[in-house]
């Protein structure tokens, strides 16, 4: 039977879940805050996880967006709120499926089974929580970057466009592709926001900016994070 992880602040909500899982045989784990649920899921396999959007520290939706850098595993969310941009913004950020509180266990369950059974139909994919590339290393789960054993700090943009690099090691990405992935559709002729966000990021994560060697350019093609041998 499937290995479900429910994430909420709420006690009550916590034990109403569990307790309507358990009656369908379900194996079930809880966890209060995002960040307990990142080191859990690190940790163990789960067929499922039920996310509330409203918790103290990293929110549902920062906590789901985390765990998509990983970890492809189903997610139901729930909000309280039950307005549309909230339920558009969790899929945006990853998540399968939303239960809207408060919420019927006839409701609930038929939802978990649902996604439960789409996934099914495919292979459910994990990558490592952590990358490594020479002397950079990434923690995907608590979004934290290493050089040399010394934690960089990046900003938001900075740290997306390096793990779209680290997620496509040795592929060469076109400024369009990084554009359009990390900034957006509507700026995806915008080349030279990309030419300064790489400039800093390199300033941070390379020991010579001038020779890269996490990002390197492909003159009149794009730029790559070159795959050790």
């Amino acid at each position: 039977m499937a290995n479900i992880l429910i994430v909420d602040d709420e006690l009550l909500y916590q034990r109403l879940v569990k307790v309507n899982l358990e009656q369908e045989g379900y194996q079930v784990t809880q966890a209060s805050d995002g960040e307990s649920a990142l080191d859990i899921i690190s940790e163990t396999s789960f067929d499922l996880i039920i996310l509330d959007i409203m918790m103290p520290g990293i929110d549902g939706f920062e906590t789901c967006e985390r765990i998509r850098q990983f970890s492809n595993i189903p997610i139901i969310m729930l909000t309280a709120k039950g307005e549309e941009n909230d339920r558009v913004k969790g899929l945006n950020y990853g998540a399968d499926d939303y239960v809207i509180k408060p919420f019927s266990a006839t409701e609930l369950i038929a939802r978990v089974k649902a996604v439960l059974r789409r996934a099914q139909s495919m292979e459910t994919v994990y990558q490592s929580r952590y990358f490594s590339h020479q002397n950079l290393k990434i923690d995907f789960a608590k979004a934290e970057v290493w050089k040399d054993e010394k934690p960089i700090y990046l900003s938001a943009t900075e740290y997306r466009l390096l793990i779209h690099f680290a997620h496509n090691i040795g592929k060469v990405l076109s400024a369009k592709d990084l554009l359009s992935t990390v900034w957006g559709e509507s700026y995806k002729n915008d080349k030279e926001i990309l030419w300064v966000s790489i400039a800093r990021l390199r300033q941070k994560i390379e020991d010579l900016p001038n020779k890269p060697k996490h990002i390197v350019t492909r003159a009149g093609l794009g730029y790559i994070m070159p795959a050790e041998d």
